[in-house]
């Protein structure tokens, strides 16, 4: 009998080459510790990615991989999934990566519903080209290629994964190293395009982006963790909760007359929640954890089973046949 693998036999011999500090370390090491719990020998498993500083994490799997194009690695994800259904296939790529030239890939691998890990590492930055402005940074950032400030609305990647039709939409930290180990497991037993929003610090270009959600004296009243079947409370003494006025998310206190029972419940199942939370700004806290989760039909497992009709069907296809087949010329 085989034994079992442990985090070691995920490391690669590479040398990790990332800005000491960088948050992609905490990701890597998170991955690589879940790995051995997943039960999924290494030769089937595929790590791909495209162009950027998340994009070295190929590298550092001890699988295999793909270090892609800028933008194409859903694409090289979704040919690989439907020709190799049995892999487990993981997509990492960064908010410029996957939102800029990315941004159409990354919506059709989320509505087509490919079988899918994508793992979105947003630090609201352009890292490997040395700091200009992504997707995601906010209004007014001043950087090296907006020295007067961005005047682009950025996106919000939760928002986005949803309107694309995602069936698993989920978003964590990279220092929170519990919560993120969770929320990666539940991402890799989801069938079908399970998308993470991983909110990660670059400390050389925009150092702190996050401190209020990993600061460990106020990160209590900044960060809402989702829960399915949970009321929606927070705060560092759990005193505080999200309650609805109408059609709005509001924060309240807890005592006076206000229950829990009053509290807006978390129900991972709930598009249009799952929307409310995406849209949560300052004074509201940043929700954390699964927002949405259904199970439904994959492309890569239609597609096969298209294909397998048609060969019971048809019979095995024969190529050259198909090309002297029909009206066909022969060129002297």
């Amino acid at each position: 009998m085989a034994s079992a693998l442990s985090r070691k036999d995920f490391v690669s011999d590479q040398e990790v080459r990332w800005c000491p500090g960088c948050g992609d370390y905490a990701i890597l090491a998170q991955v690589q510790k879940l790995m051995p719990e997943l039960g999924v020998a290494r030769e089937n498993v595929v790590f791909i990615s495209g162009i950027g500083c998340s994009s070295r994490f190929p590298y550092y799997m001890n699988t295999y991989g793909f270090h892609t194009i800028h933008g194409r690695a859903p694409a090289f994800a979704t040919g690989l999934k439907i020709t190799r259904p049995e892999l487990d296939v993981w997509v990492v790529t960064g908010d410029g990566d996957g939102l800029s030239i990315g941004g159409n890939h990354l919506i059709h691998v989320l509505r087509r519903n490919v079988d899918l890990r994508i793992l979105l590492f947003n630090n609201r930055i352009y890292g490997l080209t040395k700091g200009q402005y992504s997707p995601t940074s906010e209004l007014g950032k001043i950087t090296k290629s907006t020295p007067f400030g961005s005047v682009d609305y950025p996106f919000n990647p939760i928002a986005v994964a949803l309107g694309a039709g995602g069936s698993f939409v989920a978003r964590s930290i990279d220092v929170e190293q519990k919560h993120l180990g969770e929320v990666l497991k539940r991402a890799h037993n989801h069938r079908g395009a399970a998308f993470v929003e991983i909110l990660q610090n670059c400390n050389i270009f925009n150092d702190g982006a996050f401190n209020d959600l990993t600061d460990k004296a106020v990160k209590a009243d900044y960060q809402l963790i989702l829960e399915h079947g949970k009321p929606l409370i927070f705060g560092k003494n759990r005193d505080r909760g999200i309650r609805l006025n109408g059609m709005r998310a509001e924060v309240v206190q807890l005592g006076n007359g206000v229950r829990e029972e009053d509290l807006l419940v978390h129900d991972e199942t709930n598009l249009i929640q799952a929307f409310l939370l995406a849209s949560f700004e300052p004074p509201l806290p940043t929700p954390i954890g699964v927002f949405y989760a259904v199970e439904r039909p994959t492309y890569d497992a239609s597609v096969n089973k298209q294909l397998q009709d048609a060969r019971e069907r048809l019979g095995e296809g024969d190529l050259q046949k198909l090309l002297r087949s029909g009206d066909t010329w022969v060129v002297h």
